[in-house]
């Protein structure tokens, strides 16, 4: 494509635009969902008038568990509430080192041997 001299360039933001606002809506619904006091759970985000911590849900539904099997597990929770979980871990990560898995594919990163005396 070649633009010359006196031509018109005309750039479409508009869904770009749509596509921002509806993901601040997301992201402001989310804030709204949750709270975090030192007094319920040391502090850690937790829905509104639950006990049930956000990055909790959303570990599991990034590890493959269905929005159905969450609300078997915690029936206090709402749809809703259970789809906002992974946009207020991405937009707030916990804070600290990232945990390790036992189950990635890292290995150990010091091994000893040593024997108990009994």
């Amino acid at each position: 494509m070649t633009i010359s001299e006196g031509s018109v360039v005309l750039i479409e933001f508009k869904s770009a635009r749509k596509a921002v606002e509806a993901g601040f809506r997301r992201l402001v619904e989310a804030e709204r969902m949750v709270v975090s006091d030192p007094e319920i759970m040391r502090g850690a985000p937790v829905y509104r008038g639950t006990r049930i911590p956000v990055h909790a849900i959303a570990d599991m539904l990034s590890q493959g568990a269905t929005v159905e099997e969450i609300l078997e597990g915690y029936p206090a929770l709402s749809r809703e509430r259970i789809e906002l979980a992974p946009t207020y871990a991405k937009a707030f990560p916990r804070r600290g080192r990232p945990i390790l898995s036992p189950w990635g594919k890292h290995q150990p990163r010091r091994v000893t041997k040593d024997r108990l005396a009994i």
